[in-house]
């Protein structure tokens, strides 16, 4: 400011009278307007804050705007990008970049009590092995200019990854078992699978449950009623709603929510970092899983 200032009045009375009204030596004066024509007698901390901030905003920006001090920071690590924690959220907080905060969940899935359910096979333990062990599934809601939109999605509990998801105007059964459809076309399915969801008549519908059997699923249905029987489902629409629907809006219709959702479904897959996974993204972590699983093999092949 100082610098401003002087910059300002030398004109009418000089700088050395100036200083000597001022906290600042004429030397530090000539010193800063030397740094501002030679970048290369900025302190080196300096240098590497400038490098650093272009390198943070990037990344915010490249990740939608949403990632906080944390992920910035892990992000920039994979990169190759080796800096303090502390120094990502001092220069964040120069930059004014945070990151968002999830709000209030809201509960959309309507019980139904008359509907035979099958049991809980999960007990709210949302742990799996491998891929395709074990599926969480559930639907949220949208309001938009002309009327109501719901999302559904079925998760990967392995790695987090959304293996299939529907928007529509209704939230009648064909948006569940639209998306439930496209999680069984495109993983390839080996092994015992357990589809859990909430207690939801979509879920509990004939033709829902029958789709699940004819492709060799077991249905599992939380027993207590509350959001901690699907949590991990909750977890997930939680940060859509976070990074994609309070983001921007108002919503006009259908058709904007669904292309917003596709793209943010593809950017959660393959570039979103998640702490569970130890900071990898679904797609990435399921590649590291496939990698050690034929590793053995590979070596046995190479001897």
């Amino acid at each position: 400011m100082m610098v401003a200032f002087i910059d300002a009045h030398r004109p009418a009375y000089g700088v050395e009278p100036i200083c000597a009204m001022l906290p600042i030596a004429p030397s530090t004066y000539y010193e800063a307007k030397a740094r501002e024509r030679d970048a290369t007698r900025l302190p080196a901390r300096t240098r590497r804050d400038a490098v650093l901030r272009d390198e943070i905003t990037r990344v915010w920006r490249d990740n939608r705007r949403v990632y906080g001090v944390r992920k910035v920071w892990r992000q920039l690590a994979r990169e190759g990008i080796v800096t303090a924690r502390c120094t990502v959220a001092r220069l964040m907080r120069v930059e004014g970049l945070v990151g968002v905060v999830r709000g209030q969940r809201v509960r959309t899935t309507i019980s139904d009590g008359v509907a035979e359910r099958p049991c809980d096979l999960v007990e709210r333990t949302f742990v799996a092995s491998r891929p395709n062990q074990l599926w969480v599934a559930d639907f949220t809601y949208v309001a938009t200019w002309r009327g109501m939109v719901y999302v559904a999605f079925v998760i990967d509990v392995f790695s987090r990854r959304i293996v299939g998801w529907r928007a529509s105007a209704s939230m009648r059964t064909d948006l569940a078992l639209d998306a439930l459809e496209q999680a069984v076309y495109d993983r390839e399915l080996d092994g015992r699978l357990v589809h859990h969801s909430d207690r939801g008549s979509q879920y509990l519908s004939i033709r829902y449950t029958e789709r699940l059997a004819d492709a060799g699923i077991e249905a599992s249905v939380g027993s207590r009623g509350d959001a901690y029987d699907n949590a991990l489902a909750e977890s997930v629409i939680g940060l859509f709603k976070t990074e994609v629907i309070y983001q921007a809006g108002p919503w006009r219709g259908l058709e904007d929510v669904e292309f917003a959702t596709l793209e943010w479904v593809a950017w959660f897959n393959t570039c979103r970092l998640l702490e569970p996974l130890g900071y990898l993204p679904p797609v990435a972590y399921e590649a590291q899983f496939a990698q050690l699983e034929t590793a053995p093999a590979t070596a046995g092949t190479l001897n």
